[in-house]
């Protein structure tokens, strides 16, 4: 046997077999030939050769009705790709899965007069399920981003539907020089229902395991359980952060550095639950373990391989996962790698519970949320990107709200106004100075209360910039990265009607504090803290600095 040399085709097709792809419908064409090659060259695929495209994408259609499994449908570049949309547009509203493959020209070429040449990305979009364009690899980033790409299709396809997979490749076409498919990553997905026999069927594997670890992103407020989260973590390291635990998550962040180069403390599998995590640092080192299964348990069927090493994903919801977790390898004694995990954790969340910083950002989010946990009366916390939210993760008693889908600095004083409207509760919104000058027309609106609450930490700039190695040395950092500037927000509160008062040292910050969170407003009040960007710099590091485990 031999292979064409384009990586991108051969990634394709080992993906294709190892997702169970036996049957492909392939039609004429030199562009599409290497394609066509390379299934006919795989002894499990059956390749049924058709001449008219529009007829071929029926015959595939017709093939996965009978087979109850997706077909492949192989075709050549420009038109011939639009002659399968009447097939399969069929195939969407009939859920019928058919795998379109397309050979395509390298993106230069594309409105360069050249023949056979339009615009094949995303032509079919409007009746497809998942369209993606599967460029040529040059580096390990980038075989990755095929990879999960080519499996993010197949199981697209398998929920019942059509999937577009374009191929772009530069000539030469025809050279079959390798021997063999690649070894691709396939990344397998569980439909489960609210069944927990199937649950338990599909995490069985995981007792054999002996550093599991748990790792939860971005969850909406009582998504699990602190319960069973208490639990569990006595059988598995639990790494979660303040907008994941509805009790404020564990500052692990900062205890990474300190245990990443202990192998006493790296797991044998990873299981992923919710969406964004602010920790670039966790990403990094877990995206470093390259022999570890890591599997996604999810409530939708997105794939999201945030660590680069999924293999696994699971539809269900994650109490219930945690749950059956629990029964799972809970019966036994204590696992000794969470142990390990648990007594470094706990250790940090001491350290900075009892932290005693100067007067800077790290002291007024510490004292609002101390002053919060001690009203007696619900509060929702609302943090903005960047500093805040990761401050949020050191000190924080509750779950946390922020707009981390995009990450963005806008809209985070629109958003927590807009839960303030709906919510007898008090909002507590702690927002750096760039999100809030950047958001004020939020204060420019006639429906905030007095139960809005704003904590503006003001130093004169994106604070986060002084904290990026390397940025130092460029002398456009401070005010045209960092956007410096000498901007306050007590005229913005004036013409809006906002309660305002500013802290500039520790004295006006104690009893600034006690105003904005706890005393009683008809309108919303803001307390705007204003530090200097190196003392503020100065007490996080002093405060990582001196953390021991």
């Amino acid at each position: 046997m031999s292979y064409s040399d384009k990586e991108n085709i051969n990634i394709l097709c080992a993906v294709m077999l190892g997702h169970g792809i036996t049957h492909a419908v392939v039609c004429p064409g030199s562009r599409n030939a290497p394609i066509v090659h390379n299934l006919n060259e795989c002894t499990q695929v059956k390749c049924y050769p058709v001449t008219d495209e529009r007829s071929a994408g029926f015959f595939a259609l017709g093939m996965a009705e009978q087979l109850c499994e997706p077909v492949a449908v192989c075709v050549t570049s420009g038109t011939a790709l639009l002659d399968l949309a009447p097939a399969v547009s069929e195939a969407r509203h009939r859920h019928l899965p058919l795998v379109i493959i397309s050979a395509d020209r390298a993106m230069p070429y594309i409105g360069q007069q050249m023949g056979q040449t339009i615009d094949q990305p995303d032509a079919l979009s409007r009746f497809t399920l998942m369209d993606v364009n599967l460029i040529e690899p040059h580096d390990d980033l980038t075989h990755w981003h095929c990879n999960r790409l080519a499996n993010e299709a197949m199981l697209a396809a398998k929920r019942g539907g059509p999937v577009h997979i374009n191929v772009p490749y530069d000539e030469p076409l025809f050279n079959f020089t390798v021997a063999s498919l690649p070894e691709e990553r396939i990344i397998t997905s569980v439909p489960i229902s609210v069944d927990e026999t199937a649950l338990f069927e599909v995490f069985q594997p995981l007792k054999s395991f002996r550093r599991p670890m748990v790792v939860i992103g971005q969850m909406a407020q009582g998504t699990v359980s602190c319960e069973i989260l208490d639990r569990i973590k006595s059988h598995v390291a639990i790494l979660v952060e303040s907008l994941g635990a509805d009790d404020g998550g564990m500052p692990f962040d900062e205890v990474l550095p300190l245990v990443e180069k202990n192998a006493d403390f790296s797991p044998d599998v990873v299981i992923y639950m919710g969406r964004t995590l602010v920790s670039k640092r966790i990403k990094a080192y877990l995206r470093g373990l390259t022999d570890v299964p890591m599997i996604q348990v999810s409530g939708d069927v997105e794939v999201h391989d945030t660590f680069g090493h999924l293999t696994q994903l699971v539809n269900c919801n994650p109490q219930a996962a945690l749950q059956v977790l629990l029964k799972l390898l809970g019966s036994g004694k204590e696992n000794s790698f969470a142990s390990r995990w648990n007594s470094a954790l706990d250790k940090a969340k001491q350290h900075f519970i009892h932290l005693s910083p100067d007067f800077s950002q790290l002291l007024a989010v510490k004292l609002a949320l101390n002053s919060a946990r001690e009203f007696g009366e619900p509060f929702v916390l609302h943090f903005s990107n960047s500093q805040p939210v990761r401050l949020a993760n050191l000190m924080a008693h509750q779950h946390v709200r922020c707009n981390r889908g995009v990450n963005g600095i806008e809209g985070t004083v629109s958003a927590a106004a807009g839960c303030a409207a709906v919510t007898d509760d008090r909002v507590l919104c702690v927002t750096g100075d760039l999100s809030f000058f950047y958001d004020q027309n939020a204060l420019w609106n006639t429906n905030l209360r007095g139960n809005l609450r704003i904590l503006l930490l003001n130093n004169g700039g994106g604070g986060i910039f002084s904290q990026l190695p390397g940025l130092e040395g460029s002398p456009a950092r401070d005010k045209m990265i960092a956007a410096g500037h000498n901007t306050h927000a007590e005229g913005c509160c004036i013409q809006h009607g906002v309660e305002y008062r500013a802290a500039h040292g520790s004295e006006d910050l104690y009893s600034g504090i006690t105003w904005l969170v706890q005393g009683d407003s008809e309108r919303p009040r803001l307390l705007e803290v204003v530090t200097d960007v190196a003392h503020d710099s100065r007490a996080w590091h002093q405060a990582s600095e001196s953390l021991t485990i």
